[in-house]
């Protein structure tokens, strides 16, 4: 072979990098799938409940008994009960039209962006390294170490009013972000795969902030057995943003600020080029002189700090709140729906927050007015994911040409 073919060969292979594993290519087609799959996988969920629903309503299964008789009775009950339900959650969820006065009214939409903060900025978290091409399965741990380092911060040490809040949010966000780190240094490192890095590292995080709680030298409160923390100093706790009467505060406008940041992030900074290189393909990023492996550390870096975040967000939230081994309260994982359903995109994870604060807000509006298990809502919630998480189903059961098919 002669030099000149040589040479045309290496230069062939320098701008034919090879493509992503299929283990990339999978994460990629799940986090940033199409809209319209999203939606339709949303709209198959929310079927599925409304059906659910129907199944566990007295009234209907009285209409059954009958059915043969008065085949128009069970229609009607079963419309009964998926309208009462869905009215029962926007009256807990946006507006409560029987409510005495507006503020009574509007109260659930307070509530609903309350839920929201935190499940906004876990999202972010998720969905910045999904951007990227990493799993990130981590998000309970990096609450509890965010949320474990920020009440530390608030009940162990005395700072003055606005430092005090200043330094326990700096120092949970800053907890989340070494915990996320780990994983990144890892992959980047010895090419750990991250999903179960960051999954072990849930329970390496669990087990050490309860030994943390249960130690009155560290964290514990004095004078109770139970692994909590005292509750949290007024100077250290999140303001509120309406008066005493709501329960919103700071950290839904934290996670407006997070949106924002991320947002410019990825689609105005050099960094943030790099960052989605990577996610696009790995070895093309190398290829173009990109360091690979400091990407990966960075984004789990800033991942983790934002789902540190969210557990600042639950520890500092109100005055009664504390450090305890469920501060999580099962954000970490809602964080991947969030970001799924927002297809990795801030904007479409506010979206998606504000969605799923909604689902919990008007959850326990269901259960007490209409008698519907309020565990119907995780249900929906899971097989959003579920649909999301298999777009060729979605497009089988709707007949959507596949991307073979459109190319």
């Amino acid at each position: 072979m002669s030099n000149d073919d040589t040479a045309t060969e290496n230069a062939t292979e320098q701008q034919d990098p090879p493509p992503p594993d299929r283990m990339h290519r999978l994460v990629r087609e799940i986090a940033m799938g199409n809209a319209v799959v999203v939606a339709l996988a949303f709209v198959l969920a929310v079927a599925v409940g409304s059906l659910m629903i129907i199944l566990t309503d007295q009234g209907v299964r009285d209409a059954a008994g009958y059915f043969a008789a008065r085949p128009m009775d069970l229609i009607t009950a079963a419309w009964d009960a998926i309208s009462g339900a869905y009215s029962a959650l926007f009256r807990g969820s946006i507006y409560n039209s029987r409510a005495n006065d507006f503020a009574g009214a509007i109260r659930p939409l307070t509530e609903t962006l309350k839920f929201a903060g935190p499940l906004v900025v876990a999202g972010l978290g998720v969905g910045l390294a999904f951007r990227t091409g990493l799993l990130n399965i981590g998000g309970r741990g990096q609450m509890l170490i965010g949320g474990a380092a920020a009440g530390w911060v608030a009940v162990g040490i005395d700072l003055p009013v606005g430092i005090h809040l200043v330094v326990a949010v700096a120092a949970g966000i800053v907890g989340g972000a070494l915990w996320g780190g780990i994983a990144g240094l890892l992959k980047a490192r010895t090419g750990a795969h991250e999903v179960i890095v960051t999954i072990m590292l849930n329970y390496v995080a669990f087990y050490l902030v309860f030994f943390i709680l249960s130690e009155q030298a560290l964290l514990q409160a004095p004078g109770t057995v139970n692994p909590k923390s005292l509750p949290m100093p007024e100077t250290a706790v999140l303001p509120q943003l309406l008066g005493d009467r709501f329960n919103l505060h700071l950290g839904f406008l934290l996670a407006l600020v997070s949106v924002a940041l991320v947002w410019w992030l990825l689609n105005r900074s050099a960094l943030g080029f790099r960052l989605r290189a990577v996610g696009e393909n790995p070895h093309a990023a190398r290829a173009a002189g990109i360091d690979v492996g400091r990407a990966y550390v960075t984004v789990m870096l800033i991942a983790g700090g934002l789902v540190g975040l969210a557990g600042v967000n639950q520890v500092l939230g109100t005055v009664t709140s504390g450090v305890t081994v469920d501060l999580d309260a099962g954000i970490g994982f809602d964080a991947i729906t969030v970001a799924l359903l927002g297809r990795s995109r801030p904007i479409g994870i506010l979206a998606a927050g504000i969605l799923f604060g909604a689902f919990k807000a008007g959850g326990f509006a269901m259960q007490a007015s209409e008698g519907i298990p309020v565990d119907i809502v995780l249900v929906v919630q899971s097989l959003i994911v579920l649909f999301i998480a298999a777009p060729p189903l979605v497009r089988a059961m709707f007949r959507l040409p596949t991307k073979e098919a459109t190319a």
